[in-house]
């Protein structure tokens, strides 16, 4: 299924936009050919999950987008901005409307927490002062679930869960209305990535945001994603629901979500669903008592 078939309406919470379009995307290194005839559209308010096998180029894909690799061929809007084009990419006013998060965090090893967060402050708001840029790096430390301590520490000192929080709170300095997240989850204990993938859903439910997030972490797609893209064949091959996703028979899609771990976080996602239906029971139960 391709993401102009089959289609169901848009749900009403999307709007009908797409913030993110990409359309016949080539991208190479050399003769080495990532991406060829690549489409995607992002809904806007979904958090979209990004899958595919070693190699097939869900970072670079994420680059492009961004405007941190040039593409051979296609196009690229972002809210509405063409990046597949010098002279966009380097567009601050566009950057200043996204967050991203790389893999490990990527901070600044010689800045403090706050220190990391206040860069893109400076960057884009100059006119901000230094006291006030701390207010808001104490506050987006808070939103990403570190204790206040942590703004004054340097990433040195902090655990993998940690870097993470850090990453997320620099990414939202700026009030994104994009989130980019590169493998938020690796890395990280069971306990500790449940409990970014939580914090993710929550903060996209308070801020409304758009959801960009390149995983491997089958618990992720099902915990938290309303769609998934999968990358193959140098392209993307399906986008939807992981229920759309395993009724198709591609052969990468049904090892993927079939084999033991997908199996295994399907059992978990079936479970904890029962358990929010049984505590919403009880809580309804409690309040009809109470009338």
């Amino acid at each position: 299924m391709s993401e102009h078939e089959g289609q169901p309406p848009v749900a009403v919470q999307f709007g009908g936009e797409f913030p993110i379009e990409v359309s016949g995307l080539k991208t190479s290194f050399g003769k080495h050919v990532i991406h060829e005839n690549l489409d995607l559209k992002v809904r806007r308010g979904e958090i979209l999950g990004v899958v595919g096998g070693s190699g097939t180029g869900k970072s670079v894909l994420m680059r492009a987008i961004i405007g941190l690799q040039s593409p051979d061929e296609g196009v690229i809007e972002v809210l509405g901005e063409r990046m597949d084009t010098p002279r966009a990419a380097g567009d601050l006013d566009v950057r200043s409307r996204w967050g991203v998060l790389f893999q490990g965090g990527a901070l600044f090893s010689t800045l403090t927490v706050a220190e990391n967060i206040e860069v893109p402050l400076k960057e884009f708001h100059p006119e901000i002062g230094p006291e006030l840029r701390r207010e808001i790096a104490e506050f987006k430390v808070r939103l990403s679930g570190l204790p206040p301590e942590a703004a004054d520490k340097y990433p040195s000192e902090l655990s993998g869960g940690m870097k993470k929080r850090a990453g997320l709170a620099r990414a939202l300095a700026l009030d994104p209305e994009l989130l980019f997240l590169d493998e938020p989850t690796a890395g990280l204990d069971p306990i500790s990535a449940a409990a970014f993938d939580d914090l993710t859903r929550e903060l996209q439910d308070t801020l409304g945001h758009t959801v960009f997030l390149i995983t491997h972490d089958l618990d992720t797609l099902y915990e938290i994603c309303d769609r998934v893209a999968v990358i193959a064949d140098k392209r993307v091959i399906a986008v939807g629901t992981i229920p759309e996703l395993l009724a198709l028979d591609h052969p990468w899609i049904q090892e993927y979500f079939n084999g033991p771990r997908g199996r295994a976080a399907k059992q978990a996602q079936g479970r904890a669903s029962l358990v929010a239906r049984e505590r919403k029971a009880t809580m309804d139960k409690q309040a009809k008592a109470g009338e």
